[in-house]
Formats: C-alpha cells, sequence, structure tokens
C-alpha cells in the first residue's frame, strides 16, 4: 500500500528536528581557561512541530477516484536557552545556574566579575613563577 502524502511531510519535519538537536545543543562544549578551568555551558532546549493537509475533491466530476488532490504543509521551531555553567576547578564542580526570573544574564555576569578577576590574577601568579 502506498503511504499518504502527509506522512511524507511528518518524516521530513521530524528528520530534519533530529538533525538540529544531539547531546552538545543541551551540554556545550567544554571552555578550558588559562589556569585549568573547565567550564561547560548546559543549555535548555525545546522544539516542537505541526502539520497537516487536506484531500480535495472536484463534486461535479462523475469518475470514481482512488486518490485525490493532496494539499498539505509542516513547520517546526527550536528554542535553545542557556540555564548554566558547569565550572570545574582543582577536583571541585560548582553548578552557576542563569537564572530567568528577574536577574539578566548580564546581571549575573557582572555579579561574577570578581570570581573572574581571581582566576585572572592566579593564572598570572603561576605564569610569573
Amino acid at each position: 500500500m502506498e503511504s499518504h502524502p502527509i506522512e511524507s511531510l511528518m518524516r521530513n519535519t521530524l528528520e530534519n528536528l533530529k538533525d538540529m538537536i544531539d547531546v552538545n545543543t543541551v551540554v556545550g562544549d567544554a571552555i578550558k581557561t588559562i589556569d585549568g578551568t573547565v567550564i561547560v555551558p548546559i543549555s535548555k532546549v525545546a522544539f516542537g512541530f505541526a502539520s497537516g493537509g487536506s484531500e480535495f475533491y472536484n463534486k461535479h466530476s462523475k469518475e470514481e477516484v482512488e486518490k485525490y488532490p493532496f494539499g498539505g504543509g509542516s513547520g517546526s521551531g527550536v528554542s535553545v536557552k542557556p540555564i548554566a555553567f558547569l565550572v570545574i576547578k582543582d577536583n571541585l564542580v560548582r553548578l552557576l545556574p542563569i537564572e530567568q526570573s528577574n536577574i539578566s544574564i548580564l546581571d549575573k555576569l557582572l555579579d561574577q566579575i570578581p570570581q573572574f578577576a581571581d582566576i585572572l590574577k592566579n593564572s598570572k601568579k603561576d605564569e610569573e613563577e
């Protein structure tokens, strides 16, 4: 039995979504700093799709048709939102969440400036020794 055209639309949509999303989308590539600290970005991924179609028939035609003309379409969407950073330094692992409520990402980064300054100072000391 021949497959219905809507099946092909749905298959193509899902295959394209699958190609876009992989484990590296959720858990990003590790970033290693000069002092050996490893930072791994963590993201929230949401996706959805919709497809639909309709068959049309000619009510004025007298002949019996096995298959009617088909019209359809599909669409999808993906959202990738950073939610945290996993920071690994000197056998210490910390999760630094990016709170989405009233605190912007910029505010969160500004709060971390003293910590990053310490990392830079320590890396300069290590280079001098």
